[in-house]
């Protein structure tokens, strides 16, 4: 406090605390290390890890790591567009949740036309009663752009809406629909829809990259891509329109996950590129990427789907922070079929706690002067530049597609997440771990698929839930028994291991418990045979394994039991495998199938 009463008095909170030094807090943790037997590490080492971009994450991020801070890649704004997409074909349902969303929030529209979704020909009546003046409209129409186009021109003109007065964007994306469905990649529609769009405002292209995403992009690859597709469409357009125009002419599109660190580097990181590559052009100062996030389809869930509203809340959190223009949050149910009035509703609302109540949209480049996020961003840029010149030098976006690299690329990714998932590195809540097997079906009418193109679409739960899939064809759920040996405090903890681990496959758990297993194997056997299953699993601690284990697996054995795993890394004659965090939960579980009998024959291995 002042001397001087009439002295105002001054916050120095930060001065209040001393300033710990990147020594202590490695003494700190090399402390915390060596409780644990980790004696023999770097504490920051130890705490590492790398992303699919070979990217070091640490665990520390000072003002000795702040090279390259930029605060100037966000313009100032007051709202991101709130864009909602529909491709439902039925045009009379269309419409009314197109009316409900833009009543309720949403301030543009997102439409899928064609074989993908809604027909053409009925645009008009999807659109009757919404003010083409106000709401930007998001074509997404494939190979048939300009058809689309033409069709919106047209009910502009029915309703006297002036071609200046539309904003949005024809949409076209020929490498992505090739991508995404096989479809020739007529780059030339763009210099068309460019001279169709006449006065009309709109954007001509929309660089998806979430079509890269959905196949396994790691966050480099897809901003490299997209990149890389979005020059060979500059180069189409500056054969009619100045470097300016054509610029202006793209719109990016991007993913967003519940990873949201990862996100918002990857909207800074494109922005970067992006910015490298107009400045290479010759545009003018002050060019921008135009972005439209999207909350993640790959890690979307159709088991309980109830968690993708927490995975899309981190996601439009992460596209807001990030600086996106535009972000349409995906509904909850998106995954597993058309969305009800409900999905929509709490998609919509994700966006008005953020922007409403959060006030995200308040603080320009909310992460800038971040030590991890500034980090992030340059070595996410750094890496994308690589994948995008690399792709350059061979041919080109197209080229690579064509000859199968970019799949080649993607593939080599996807196997390294599919590890991660197997394994449980990356876990997915309400699926590959806390699967909740008597949850009530949730059920939507069924939403029309894109055909099959040269880039594959993955959910990362996919695997997971065809099990979950396989496990409820009969009338009865796969069984498999729990042998909890010992008291409950020796017992429990892998108890609910295994009980976890086999649930991920919609397994039912048969649990018999015998608390002295060393007195006899009786107890045991008897519970066993009771379960009406031919697969056991021990569960308890390794002391009392190295006493009971191998009597109870030759006990399990000689009534009948065909596989006997033991939860925990330990080795027993007559145990067939070990349960334990970090073991390929999918192989564990497709034996577990295999050896009941139950066909998952159609399920990935």
């Amino acid at each position: 406090m002042p001397d001087d009463p009439q002295e105002p008095a001054t916050l120095t909170l930060g001065d209040e605390f001393p300033t710990p030094s990147r020594d202590e807090w490695r003494e700190l943790v090399s402390a915390v290390l060596a409780k644990s037997g980790r004696t023999d590490v770097d504490p920051e080492d130890a705490l590492s890890f790398e992303t699919y971009d070979g990217i070091t994450i640490r665990p520390l991020y000072t003002s000795d790591d702040a090279h390259g801070v930029d605060h100037g890649d966000l313009d100032i704004r007051d709202a991101w567009e709130v864009c909602a997409r529909h491709a439902d074909p039925d045009a009379q349902r269309t419409r009314q949740a197109v009316l409900d969303d833009l009543e309720r929030g949403a301030t543009s529209l997102w439409l899928t036309l064609g074989a993908g979704g809604i027909a053409i020909d009925d645009l008009p009546t999807v659109l009757d009663g919404v003010l083409l003046d106000l709401a930007p409209i998001v074509l997404d129409a494939g190979a048939d752009s300009e058809a689309a186009l033409a069709a919106l021109l047209d009910l502009a003109a029915a309703k006297d809406v002036a071609p200046t007065s539309l904003s949005g964007s024809c949409g076209a994306d020929p490498i992505g629909t090739r991508a995404r469905t096989g479809a020739d990649a007529d780059l030339g529609v763009l210099g068309r829809l460019a001279a169709q769009r006449g006065d009309a405002p709109l954007r001509v292209a929309t660089v998806d990259g979430t079509v890269y995403h959905d196949a396994g992009a790691s966050d480099a690859q897809e901003l490299g891509i997209a990149t890389a597709v979005g020059v060979a469409y500059l180069r189409e357009l500056t054969g009619t329109l100045s470097v300016d125009e054509a610029l202006d002419a793209l719109e990016f599109r991007f993913a967003v996950t519940a990873e949201q660190f990862p996100s918002i580097a990857k909207l800074r990181a494109a922005r970067r590129v992006w910015d490298r590559v107009a400045e290479l052009c010759g545009a003018s100062d002050g060019r921008r990427q135009r972005q439209h996030a999207v909350t993640s389809a790959a890690m979307a869930t159709r088991r309980d789907p109830w968690v993708n509203m927490l995975r899309d809340t981190i996601g439009c959190f992460a596209a807001a922070v990030g600086g996106a223009d535009a972000i349409t949050v995906a509904p909850f149910d998106a995954a597993i079929g058309l969305p009800d009035d409900f999905a929509r509703r709490i998609a919509r609302n994700t966006h008005a706690v953020l922007h409403d109540e959060s006030s995200l949209a308040r603080v320009t480049d909310a992460a800038g002067g971040s030590w991890f996020v500034e980090t992030l961003t340059d070595e996410l840029a750094e890496a994308a530049w690589t994948v995008f010149t690399d792709i350059e030098a061979a041919g080109g976006a197209l080229a690579q597609l064509d000859d199968g690299s970019i799949e080649k690329l993607l593939a080599a990714t996807r196997e390294k997440r599919s590890a991660d998932l197997a394994h449980r590195r990356a876990p997915i809540t309400g699926v590959s771990e806390f699967a909740f097997v008597d949850e009530k079906p949730v059920t939507r009418p069924s939403a029309p698929e894109w055909p099959g193109g040269l880039l594959p679409r993955v959910r990362y739960a996919q695997d997971y839930e065809a099990l979950r899939d396989a496990a409820e064809v009969g009338d009865s759920r796969p069984r498999v028994f729990l042998a909890a040996l010992g008291p409950p405090a020796v017992h429990s903890a892998r108890l609910g291991f295994a009980t976890n681990l086999f649930a991920a496959g919609g397994l039912a758990p048969v649990v018999g418990i015998s608390t002295d297993p060393t007195e006899g194997t009786d107890e045991i056997v008897a519970a066993f045979r009771d379960s009406g299953t031919t697969v056991a699993c021990l569960c308890s601690a390794d002391t009392l394994y190295g006493q009971a284990a191998g009597p109870v697996a030759a006990a399990l054995r000689e009534a009948g039991a065909e596989l006997v795993w033991i939860a925990g890394r330990v080795e027993v004659d007559g145990v067939d495998g070990q349960l334990f965090a970090g073991c390929d939960a999918l192989d564990v579980l497709h034996r577990t199938f295999d050896t009941l009998e139950v066909d998952v024959s159609g399920v990935a291995r």
